[in-house]
């Protein structure tokens, strides 16, 4: 089925089916046995509503220090390898070759959300950003290629995967509320998002 287009951003909805829900899932619980979520600060000092683990080369992380890519976990240890469902789930929605080097994984409880934001800490923007959706729905907005003006909305499901390229590759975007209850995948409940990214 052909994805919808929305602002440029290609959306596959139910693009994973129960099954291969589960088993991501449970791939990724075995990424975070290893990299435990955290909680991020912005420069700033304040504590964002996500928490987060990465698999893969390199995590994304933010502290007062800034935002940025690490070679390891807060802890020291080196992030944990990019489960082979992930990367073979990359190869199917992009067609390409070249691996994402970045599987980031934002927890969002009924409570937490992301501000509108590019992602521009990577080296070559040539190459997409594909987001995938697990466990309860998330209100994602987009908007434009600068700050500001008119956004569009869509609930993105579990097993619904996004694709940020080409003209839409530094969209803003972001995620408003989450549908509590809306998916029984995860135990306690929440959203888990699995961001890849090649970073260098």
């Amino acid at each position: 089925m052909a994805p919808l287009m929305l602002r440029g951003v290609a959306i596959h909805k139910s693009y994973l089916l129960p099954e291969a829900q589960q088993s991501l899932f449970e791939a990724v619980r075995t990424v975070v046995r290893a990299a435990p979520f955290f909680r991020p600060t912005t420069p700033r000092g304040k504590a964002m509503s996500v928490r987060m683990s990465a698999a893969g080369r390199y995590g994304w992380i933010s502290d007062a220090k800034g935002y940025r890519y690490s070679r390891t976990h807060p802890s020291g240890r080196d992030w944990p390898d990019i489960p082979e469902q992930v990367l073979t789930l990359w190869r199917e929605v992009t067609g390409l070759d070249r691996a994402p080097e970045c599987c980031l994984i934002n927890y969002y409880d009924a409570d937490a959300r992301m501000g509108l934001h590019q992602d521009r800490d990577e080296a070559d923007f040539g190459w997409p950003v594909v987001s995938v959706s697990l466990g309860d729905d998330g209100l994602f907005r987009i908007g434009n290629l600068t700050r500001g003006g008119t956004t569009q909305s869509i609930w993105l499901q579990s097993g619904d995967v996004a694709v940020m390229g080409g003209d839409a590759r530094l969209v803003y975007h972001g995620v408003d509320r989450i549908r509590a209850g809306s998916s029984k995948l995860l135990p306690k409940g929440g959203r888990i998002n699995l961001t890849l990214r090649v970073v260098e």
